[in-house]
């Protein structure tokens, strides 16, 4: 019986491992920028530029050229996005930015691209 209930937390703290890597993997089929690709970028009139993070987080510290978006409003937010046009996302870290760029790509979105680092790379 002991022997079993080792080997049930063996599987599950493997899943959650696997679980957490999947979570943190970049997204297939999404540009992954540097800081430096995005200077290049940003006066490009054929992208969109957007923020997940906070509107607080937002007010403190933001590119000119970026709208916020926050990733928890960003499902009802993208009628003002075009699909036409490529979506680069950025937040804090990259975390929300890689989250935000999966969900965009599984909503239709086929020109994403996520900014390596985020703000904290800036």
């Amino acid at each position: 019986m002991k022997r079993s209930m080792e080997i049930i937390q063996y599987v599950l703290i493997g899943a959650i491992i696997v679980f957490i890597i999947l979570k943190m993997k970049p997204a297939s089929g999404v540009r992954q920028l540097t800081t430096a690709d995005l200077k290049k970028e940003l006066n490009d009139k054929n992208k969109q530029f957007i923020d997940v993070r906070t509107p607080m987080e937002f007010k403190g510290n933001h590119i000119k050229q970026f709208k916020n978006l926050p990733l928890a409003t960003l499902h009802t937010e993208t009628g003002k996005l075009s699909k036409e046009k490529e979506v680069v996302v950025i937040c804090q870290s990259g975390m929300r930015s890689n989250a935000a760029v999966k969900k965009l790509k599984k909503l239709g979105f086929t020109k994403v691209a996520n900014v390596k680092g985020g703000m904290n790379a800036w």
